[in-house]
């Protein structure tokens, strides 16, 4: 049974640029955006969980996002969980609902988050180029088991090289699009 499976490398390589946009949305860019608070993690319950299992999250305006939790015991962890994300917004608590105010971005803020694009972006190619090179021996081992001959592993290694360079591409554009984004360009 050969090993080499097409349609699995480019479900693992659209999965790395999906990741990499999902990473993207989050970074800011001057816009009060509710996927802004997604990587953050809440202790509650003994547990770690994402903001949005125990809070409504919501962008009033277009500078400002609103996070209702629905637990008034959960108040605090919320809003440690809020300030400790690095994400540079000062929660503001009314009740049982937490103001979030989004800064201005500093020229030197707008850099930095540039500079963190391109960081998912790197981590993107490399899982991308892990994908690649697992379709590669998957090929290999299947011409050693005499399941392809070897014009077929050199014709699949090329199909693998172009969705390599494919998704690759989609990833440098996604993140390029999104510096051009935060730098205001």
């Amino acid at each position: 049974m050969a090993k080499y499976d097409k349609a699995d490398i480019e479900r693992r390589m659209g999965g790395a640029v999906d990741s990499l946009k999902s990473d993207l949305s989050g970074l800011r860019t001057g816009r009060a955006n509710t996927t802004l608070l997604d990587p953050i993690q809440v202790e509650v319950y003994g547990a770690m969980m994402p903001l949005g299992q125990v809070a409504t999250i919501s962008a009033p305006e277009p500078r400002m996002l609103s996070v209702q939790v629905w637990d008034k015991a959960n108040m605090t962890p919320v809003e440690k969980a809020i300030r400790s994300a690095g994400l540079g917004l000062n929660p503001m608590t009314d009740g049982q609902n937490i103001r979030l105010p989004i800064p201005d971005l500093t020229e030197e803020r707008r850099k930095e988050l540039a500079k963190l694009a391109g960081q998912y972006a790197e981590k993107a190619r490399i899982a991308i180029r892990n994908v690649r090179r697992d379709g590669m021996e998957m090929l290999k081992d299947d011409e050693k088991k005499k399941e392809i001959s070897e014009d077929e592993r050199k014709r699949k290694e090329e199909e693998v090289q172009k969705l390599t360079d494919q998704y690759v591409k989609q990833a440098d554009d996604a993140a390029e699009h999104k510096e051009k984004e935060i730098l205001g360009q």
